[in-house]
């Protein structure tokens, strides 16, 4: 397990992430899933973000 704020560079070497909010699993996914989600990127990587 790994807890780290940096999202985008850990979900790049998960197997596995999961997006809490307010400690209830808000999504749930493959670290490339969920980085290339356009509302986990919208909600919790920055409205600006883009996957290049």
């Amino acid at each position: 397990m790994l807890v780290e704020q940096n999202a985008k560079k850990a979900l790049e070497f998960a197997d596995r992430g999961y997006v809490l909010e307010s400690g209830c699993d808000r999504f749930e996914g493959t670290g490339q899933d969920l980085l290339t989600n356009p509302k986990v990127g919208e909600l919790y990587l920055g409205a600006a973000y883009k996957e290049t």
